[in-house]
């Protein structure tokens, strides 16, 4: 009886103590974030920061407010959301298909890749005026817009992923005589799946970058709209507020991944 407590009670003291250091991690990462609002906040009041230029937080705090309690703040968010969800799906799908083509088969990489890695470092803005002549200022323009940020990360983490897995891996898959489904799914598929989160979480990163660009395209709601809207108006509280949002909503879209990504690389034993 002693022996079978013992280890059944292993696993659960294992837990609570995961759960106490991502709680940990959870107030180290507050932390900073925390002292550099309050000192700026107490620069503000005494007058430190021109108010006209950068506002106190309160400040900042007191217009999301405003603009929650009028509704507008969520027609915004809701938004920016649905087109960056739309366009990061887009984009990832065409990165996936076409990095484990270009990584896998090395006639597709010679073809495909030196057009792609062109491509890839065209600015975003350089792309808004293209799109507009070819789809308009319609949702379809911004969403592939979005879509083209994700696209580049997530190829060229894979791509690089695919070409890295060791080849004494393939060999012994060969050797064990394994078709080539099973010698993606049971070789490149785990040795890949690293590099393919980290390009997941970068094209989700510049996704929320060219999300801003993406609306300044005659758009007439999002937090993009909504940042410049508070330039030309001349309110940087509003400005500060947009900027605070961005901040905010790319945290947490990329800490849903990054927790995805965790559970599907549950298998590593990783220094982490």
């Amino acid at each position: 009886m002693k022996s079978l407590v013992s280890t059944t009670g292993a696993p659960r003291s294992t837990s609570r103590q995961h759960q106490r250091v991502f709680r940990l991690r959870w107030v180290r990462g507050f932390v900073l974030p925390v002292v550099l609002l309050i000192g700026w906040e107490v620069l503000s009041q005494i007058g430190f920061f021109p108010p006209n230029l950068l506002p106190a937080p309160s400040a900042v705090l007191q217009t999301l407010w405003e603009l929650a309690l009028s509704g507008e703040l969520m027609e915004h968010i809701s938004i920016t959301l649905v087109r960056m969800a739309i366009g990061f799906i887009l984009g990832s799908a065409v990165a996936t298909i076409l990095g484990a083509l270009t990584g896998y088969f090395r006639l597709l990489h010679d073809v495909l890749d030196p057009l792609l890695q062109s491509l890839r470092n065209i600015p975003s803005l350089a792309w808004v005026p293209l799109f507009i002549l070819w789809m308009g200022i319609y949702e379809t323009a911004k969403v592939a817009l979005i879509a083209v940020g994700v696209f580049f990360p997530v190829y060229l983490n894979l791509m690089s992923g695919v070409q890295s897995v060791d080849r004494k891996l393939v060999e012994v898959g060969k050797v064990y005589r394994l078709n080539a489904f099973q010698l993606i799914r049971r070789v490149f598929l785990p040795a890949t799946l690293p590099a393919y989160v980290v390009g997941l979480r970068s094209g989700l990163g510049l996704g929320w970058m060219f999300v801003v660009a993406a609306e300044i395209m005659g758009s007439s709601q999002g937090l993009g709209f909504l940042l410049v809207d508070g330039q030309t108006t001349g309110r940087p509280t509003v400005i500060l507020a947009s900027i605070l949002l961005f901040a905010i909503l790319g945290k947490l879209t990329d800490t849903g991944l990054a927790i995805v990504g965790n559970r599907l690389l549950h298998w590593q034993d990783s220094y982490r």
